[in-house]
């Protein structure tokens, strides 16, 4: 396989710290690569150099001559003035195709993607939805590689299934994520970029569980060597202590080498040491079998019914997983259940002196930019009070992985993962009863999502948790609450949940499924067989992107096999002209009913 883009030698430092050093990585046609590491490790700064919008310290990127990398990074931004089909339209024009065959990629994308309507203002969209439109305007360039920073942050369960699903069509794709499910499902190869690994990097290739093995399989042996290497300093240090006169004819080489081995063995411990955030929530200790009761709550915000006729009861022991869509009533539920909104009919009662902690989904409303990490973490004084005794500022910083030389920086200039170890370190303060998480797990790190696992299936008290992070909810939840357009059920788990909702949902064929027109017109009507044409075009060119999918796919397995690279490559290429010529035709059609 042809090598699209790779970076040999790369360093680079913020301050005197090493984000990585002589790190080196390819990215070839048909990988489809996760990329981890720990919060503020530099994904994002290695993603910005890897697409050239960042200059390394030192070392090289090289791409293939004449390679389209379509780009998305973390935070989806979008002018005041743009719709989803200007976004969308903007995207095409890097297109070298007629005006119409642009359109028609538009239609297409819209489609794909499930907006309704392409007038949709982009500052109306939830925060799912536009990283779904940031999503969609780079898939839409058919890019030869797409970088993708974080991509499921934001996404509702439907949103992830639909970006697992796109990015098998695309040719090769790099992705930041900690979703270990998405990374189960896409991944072909896995790199963990961390300083304990030399040359800052671990790469296997396989999916996520095959990461896990071939990573435990390494660190068994460097702790071997590891091992071994010490054996070999005691040895030296020994015969060092002996001085000059029991060394006397021993060679000024060894010498040497005993301090290289001592250098070696220093580096060694150094990178073999790993540390992850010290998460645990504090419960009450209450005992009370009902913390919180609903009976038959609902509501409707700007004339959506959210959900009706929802039974809730939050006891000692009782995690609630909380699904649905984006805008499906989620962060709305909990803030009924915290009392911060009033249902439109039902009730809700809680228990006496009720204690609710409450992690919401927009840090940004919680967290001053302004003020130093310091003040976020110890907003009186030089110390904190948790569990009844105090723990100065320095010593609860690194429980949660911040240098002592972290304390003054800005809360703005930290990472999305260090911004929510900052919360999480806030609400463990607070003794609970009964834990609302919205989205707590966007930006944590794969090390840190673990332990917060760990803590909130320690905790004695109720808790709801919202959340897209499928194996949490597997591991975490003693029971899934699904929230579907007003509807909604109680089940053991996301599976469950899963299934119901595909039974639940209308069978819609291509045609009903095809978005409506950009522009608002009259349209013309086609010839019959055209029209039927017409009605086909989206499904036929999905069904052809999925075969060119499967082509590239066997591009990758036939890499060892000379003759079957080339028999692969040649159907891949017939696929390509395949896909072309529909999106073509779709053009044609769609100029017809125009005029």
């Amino acid at each position: 396989m042809a090598v699209l883009l790779s970076a040999s030698g790369l360093r680079k430092s913020f301050g005197v710290r090493a984000l990585f050093e002589d790190l080196s990585l390819s990215v070839a046609d048909g990988d489809r690569t996760g990329l981890i590491g720990p919060n503020g490790g530099g994904k994002t700064t290695l993603l910005e150099i890897l697409a050239g919008r960042a200059e390394p310290d030192t070392g090289e990127r090289a791409v293939r001559r004449l390679a389209k990398i379509a780009y998305v990074p973390q935070d989806s931004l979008f002018a005041p003035e743009d719709t989803v089909g200007s976004v969308l339209r903007a995207a095409a024009e890097r297109l070298v195709l007629t005006e119409e065959e642009r359109a028609a990629r538009v239609q297409v994308m819209l489609g794909r993607a499930g907006f309704d309507s392409a007038s949709t203002p982009a500052s109306a969209l939830s925060g799912g939805w536009k990283k779904r439109l940031a999503i969609a305007a780079a898939l839409l360039v058919s890019p030869d590689l797409l970088l993708l920073d974080e991509p499921t942050n934001h996404l509702d369960l439907d949103g992830i299934l639909w970006l697992e699903r796109s990015i098998q069509a695309v040719n090769a794709c790099l992705v930041v994520t900690h979703d270990r499910y998405f990374l189960e499902n896409v991944a072909t190869r896995m790199i963990e970029v961390n300083p304990v690994y030399p040359q800052s990097a671990f790469q296997v290739k396989g999916n996520y569980s095959e990461f896990l093995e071939r990573r435990e399989e390494f660190l068994e042996a460097q702790a071997k060597q590891q091992e071994s290497l010490a054996n070999k300093v005691r040895r030296e240090v020994e015969w060092l202590r002996r001085g000059p006169k029991a060394r006397t004819g021993k060679s000024r080489a060894r010498i040497d080498s005993a301090g290289e081995l001592i250098d070696e063995l220093a580096a060694m411990t150094i990178r073999s040491r790993t540390a992850t955030a010290a998460i645990d929530f504090t419960d009450s200790g209450r005992k009370t079998k009902r913390l919180v009761e609903a009976e038959g709550i609902g509501k409707t915000l700007g004339g959506r019914r959210l959900f009706e006729n929802l039974d809730i009861t939050l006891s000692p022991g009782v995690r609630v997983g909380l699904v649905g869509a984006n805008g499906s009533g989620k962060t709305t539920l909990l803030k009924v259940l915290a009392g911060e909104l009033v249902p439109d009919e039902g009730t809700v009662r809680r228990a006496d002196r009720l204690r609710i902690v409450s992690f919401a989904q927009d840090r940004g409303a919680h967290l001053d930019p302004e003020i130093s990490l310091r003040q976020a973490l110890c907003p009186e004084g030089d110390s904190v009070i948790y569990r009844d005794r105090p723990i100065h500022v320095n010593g609860w910083a690194k429980r949660f992985l911040f240098r002592e030389e972290q304390l003054a920086t800005p809360i703005a200039r930290l990472s999305g993962g260090e911004r929510a170890r900052v919360m999480i370190a806030r609400l463990m303060l607070a003794p609970a009863d009964v834990l609302l998480l919205d989205e707590p797990t966007n930006d944590l790190d794969i090390p840190t999502l673990e332990v917060l696992e760990d803590s909130l299936l320690n905790f004695a008290g109720a808790m709801v948790v919202v959340s897209h992070d499928r194996y949490l909810l597997d591991r975490v939840s003693t029971v899934v609450l699904g929230l579907n357009g007003g509807e909604g059920g109680v089940f053991a788990d996301y599976s469950q949940w899963e299934a119901w909702r595909s039974e639940a949902a209308p069978k819609k064929s291509a045609a009903t499924e095809a978005p409506p027109p950009a522009s608002d017109a009259p349209r013309k009507k086609l010839a019959y067989l055209e029209q039927r044409e017409w009605d086909g075009m989206e499904s036929r060119i999905l069904d052809a992107e999925e075969e060119l999918a499967e082509r590239h796919r066997e591009i990758q397995e036939a890499a060892s096999d000379a003759k079957r690279l080339a028999e692969a490559y040649k159907k891949m290429q017939e696929a390509q002209r395949r896909v072309e010529d529909l999106y073509a035709r779709w053009a044609e059609l769609e100029a017809k009913i125009s005029r």
